[in-house]
This record gives structure tokens, sequence and C-alpha cells, in this order.
């Protein structure tokens, strides 16, 4: 029976290296631990790089010569690369075409990890963006093994969706901050609002207690002017009784006189 491939997360068996590019703990038989990160793109065997990423120039390559279509997917795709305890490590991704297993298999571990990470369904979630960015570049791998053509049509379509993400949020973020900017500007004039209110309130009540004050002399002096009034009209009533008494008695005393002749 033939043994099964290694997994990505199993012990790894490197080409030989010398002692001083592997620490105590990362030598164990000539076999280096590696936990690569988990991910819906498909990836060949971890190559080990040293113990940093600026060891690269000890990399061991997988092949001396690669195809132009390899040359091509590590352009459209490049490889990722991560540091552990166990040192560098970088990850190509799959040369093997795919087959109807796998698209199914892609999409049954998209909805899994849509579950295992609680993605969110509708508005924004980081998230679910990294999940369909994995799932699309999978796809694009798939087909560019099938049709470079149609692979590199893809490509486009992926880069144009980015810089259409890029812009929106880029728009989101000023927006956000011109509306703090705006809100700041707000809070800060809130308090001199405030004090003219004040000013404002102290003012009404003034003029308030002075129209009162004006309305109070207003019906005094009506009342003084209704009285004086009243007053000067009963004066000019008994003048003119007296007037009227006087006028009668001057005619009697005229008609006495004539008739007395």
């Amino acid at each position: 029976l033939k043994s099964a491939p290694p997994t990505p997360n199993a012990f790894l068996r490197t080409p030989p290296l010398s002692p001083t590019h592997l620490n105590s703990s990362a030598m164990d038989d000539g076999q280096v631990k590696c936990s690569p990160p988990d991910s819906l793109l498909r990836y060949e065997q971890p190559l080990y790089l040293g113990l940093s990423l600026a060891d690269q120039g000890t990399t061991v390559k997988g092949k001396d010569q690669t195809s132009q279509l390899d040359d091509m997917l590590n352009s459209m795709i490049p490889p990722r690369q991560w540091v552990e305890e166990s040192g560098a490590w970088m990850q190509h991704v799959s040369k093997d075409p795919a087959t109807r297993h796998d698209v199914i298999t892609l999409q049954e571990n998209l909805d899994r990890r849509h579950l295992e990470r609680q993605a969110r369904e509708t508005g924004l979630c980081p998230v679910r963006e990294d999940l369909y960015t994995q799932a699309f570049d999978e796809l694009i791998r798939q087909v560019t093994m099938d049709g470079p053509e149609r692979g590199l049509l893809l490509l486009r379509v992926r880069d144009e969706i980015r810089m259409t993400v890029d812009a929106y949020k880029t728009l989101y973020d000023s927006s956000v901050t011109f509306g703090v900017r705006k809100q700041m500007a707000a809070e800060l004039g809130v308090s001199d609002m405030e004090a003219k209110i004040k000013q404002k309130e102290t003012l009404k009540k003034e003029l308030e207690n002075k129209v009162l004050e004006l309305r109070n002399t207003v019906e005094v002096i009506e009342k003084r002017e209704s009285e004086r009034r009243a007053l000067e009209d009963k004066k000019r009533k008994e003048e003119i009784d007296f007037l009227k008494h006087q006028g009668q008695h001057l005619d009697l005393f005229l008609k006495q006189v004539g008739g007395n002749k």
C-alpha cells in the first residue's frame, strides 16, 4: 500500500540544511513542523526559507525551471510567506488542474467556513470579504490551469472589483471623517450657542417686564384721564345748569320790568 501524501499541517521533510539554519526546537530527525494558515486557495507543499524571511538566500526551490504557465500563475497569485516558531516558510499555489470534485469541495468549504467564522450574510463584513476573496482566487487558479486566457480575464475582473471596493472604502472613510469633523465643529459651537440662548432669554425676560410696566402705566394714565374727564364733564354740566338757571331768572326779570312799564 502506498502511503497517503502528507497534509500541510503534517511534519514535512525538508532538504538537508546546515545546523545553523535550524534551532533545537525545529530539529527532530530532519523534520520541521509547519502549520500553514488556513485558506480556500489550494497550495503546494511549503518550502522552508530559514529562521527568518531575511534568510531567503538559502531557499531551496522545488524546481529549477518552471513552465511559462507556472510563471504566469505565480505572477497572478504570488506565493505566500509566513514566520512561525520553526522558521520562515513559503508556499506556491498549486499547479494541479481542477476537477469537478474540487469545485464541489470548494463550495462546501466556503459554506462551512462561513459558519465557523460566523460571517454576516448582509452588510459590511471583513470575514465574508476575505472568504470570497480566497474562493475567487481559487477559481482563477482553476480556470487558469484549464485556459490561461480566461484566467487573465478573470484576473482583470478581480482587479477591477478590488479597485471599485477600494474606491468605495476611500469614499466611506472620507465621508466618516467629514461627518466627525462637522460633529466636532458643532460640539465646539454648542457652548457659544448656549451662551447666546441664555443672553436672549435674559433679554426676553427684561423686555417682558418692561412691557408689563408700560401696560400698568398705561392703565393708570387711562384711569386718571377718565377720572379727570368725568370731573370736567361734571363741572361743565354744573356751569351749564347754573347759566341756564341764571338765564331763566334774567328772562323773568326782563318780563317783570317790561310789564311794569
